[in-house]
């Protein structure tokens, strides 16, 4: 395409190759582009990509970038790469692929976490988040109702969906390892306790559901013999 002229539309792109410095450029449009002998386009008129309101992309290999967000070049002028990352993009103006960089599956709606259900996180790496450092293979949970907003960070491992605690029910929990509950209360690996309180519970990262208890109804002429297990 040397020598040829290639008129780039509004949010568009093309990726341009120097023969003489072995460096790849992108050119945006809309301009009119006069491709020079030593150039060569290696990658034809390529929309940009979009990401509307509530949804994001996953860019591998992204591209480096300073402190004021400017793409960071190396002294030949290529782009320098986060080769092997991934990073996380959100609502935002159109934008062009620079070389190397990869859009991975598709542009996404944000996944949204209805009541009653929450989101397991698990952290794959560590990282700090308003002040709370996390360490890879941490577990929490996300309440709904709302919106989350992934990291590539965390790992959404599944959806936990609330149990109902009817009248004249209660659940018997296990913790999977020492754990403080909602009510304060310590508890050791394995132990076993009640929660009685009507409505809905969801269960702690450390907590498992071991079934759910039925209350017996005594009369005058029923009782209950009961023995401690401790």
């Amino acid at each position: 395409m040397s020598g040829s002229v290639i008129r780039l539309k509004p949010f568009y792109y093309i990726h341009v190759l120097d023969n003489n410095a072995n460096v790849t450029t992108v050119e945006t449009g809309p301009q009119t582009f006069t491709v020079m002998d030593h150039q060569t386009v290696v990658l034809k008129e390529t929309p940009m990509i979009i990401v509307p309101p509530r949804n994001y992309c996953i860019i591998s290999n992204p591209v480096l970038r300073d402190s004021d967000g400017h793409v960071v070049t190396d002294s030949h002028g290529q782009v320098k790469l986060h080769h092997g990352d991934e990073e996380i993009r959100f609502e935002q103006e159109p934008f062009p692929l620079y070389p190397g960089e990869q859009l991975y599956g598709k542009v996404s709606p944000l996944q949204v976490v209805a009541p009653l259900t929450a989101l397991k996180l698990r952290a794959i790496r560590d990282f700090t988040e308003n002040k709370i450092s996390f360490k890879a293979g941490d577990e929490w949970l996300f309440f709904g109702p709302g919106t989350y907003f992934p990291r590539v960070e965390v790992q959404v491992v599944e959806i936990v969906r609330a149990t109902i605690i009817g009248p004249n029910q209660a659940l018997r929990l296990r913790a999977k390892k020492e754990v403080t509950d909602r009510r304060g209360s310590h508890r050791q690996t394995g132990e076993e306790w009640i929660i009685k309180d009507e409505g809905a519970y969801i269960p702690d990262v450390n907590e498992e559901i071991v079934k759910t208890e039925s209350a017996v109804i005594l009369t005058d002429k029923k009782a209950l013999q009961l023995r401690a297990t401790r």
